[in-house]
């Protein structure tokens, strides 16, 4: 099993560079490539800025921080990559895009290289195939904010090999997560059981059964949940939640993921949630 000592990251934004900043803290190298500097530029502030908060409430010293800083390399350029022992792709969830970023790191990078993707909802079996190391890629599913949260979904495409697999679980605890292994399944684990529990409280709420506020306080205070699943539906975004369902009815083809009719009718009036400053709640 080899040891990963260098990771690079395709993708700057919330995901990438959350995945760079929880590497850099483990005293791991990365390369963190995106195609426009800017993105680049704002992906490192962030990281600095995450940092910051961290210094500010004495979980590291301004050391700490210059040390992970000075570990992080920030590229335009693909040609950085090569040093690296394992690549995640953690760009946006478009297939199209992750198949064409795959075939880019084929051609560049050594055949032992092992490629992982970031990935929330697309077949690890399928994107496998697009690439000439079937056996040597796996999806690593990071959850948000990355710095904070201790899950990482390893997920086994059909194809991916036991090495594989037992390289990127060192890795996930080297960074000081806990990784659970999955098999590939549209929306492997935690999503499977999180928006259809989702999707449910919708239909409790169409009904009638009890307020928004209500059904909220409930699961909060009933299975000891941060948030409830409606007001969580606002921050998620209600047509990810409805896009979500749709994937799984299509997939499974079991009408226990339909979607719920008053979360498609809020998301056709667009009734988003947070991000449009109505969803379920007013913001």
């Amino acid at each position: 099993m080899n040891r990963i000592n260098t990771v690079g990251i395709i993708g700057s934004g919330t995901m990438g560079n959350g995945i760079a900043q929880a590497c850099a803290t483990s005293g791991i190298r990365v390369v963190m490539v995106d195609i426009a500097q800017a993105a680049v530029d704002k992906g490192m502030a962030t990281v600095a800025g995450s940092l910051d908060r961290l210094i500010k409430k004495e979980k590291i010293t301004a050391a700490d921080k210059g040390k992970a800083l000075a570990l992080i390399q920030g590229s335009t350029n693909y040609d950085d990559l090569k040093g690296a022992q394992l690549v995640i792709e953690a760009a946006t969830e478009n297939e199209g895009l992750k198949v064409k970023i795959l075939q880019q790191l084929d051609s560049l990078l050594a055949p032992e290289v092992i490629v992982a993707t970031n990935t929330s909802s697309i077949s690890i079996t399928k994107l496998a195939a697009a690439t000439q190391r079937p056996d040597r890629f796996i999806g690593m599913h990071f959850f948000n904010p990355v710095p904070m949260m201790a899950l990482v979904e390893i997920i086994r495409g059909l194809q991916t090999s036991d090495a594989t697999h037992d390289t990127v679980k060192a890795l996930a605890e080297a960074l000081g997560k806990s990784p659970i292994t999955v098999k590939n399944a549209p929306g492997f684990v935690v999503n499977r059981i999180l928006v259809p529990m989702i999707n449910e409280a919708f239909f409790v709420l169409a009904e009638g059964i009890a307020t928004p506020e209500d059904i909220d306080a409930g699961m909060k205070l009933g299975t000891n949940q941060p948030i409830g699943p409606l007001a969580l539906a606002d921050m998620i975004g209600l047509d990810v939640c409805l896009a979500v369902m749709n994937v799984y009815i299509a997939e499974f083809n079991d009408s226990k993921y339909r979607p719920a009719p008053l979360l498609k009718e809020m998301v056709a009036a667009g009734y988003l949630g947070r991000k449009t400053g109505r969803g379920v709640y007013t913001y």
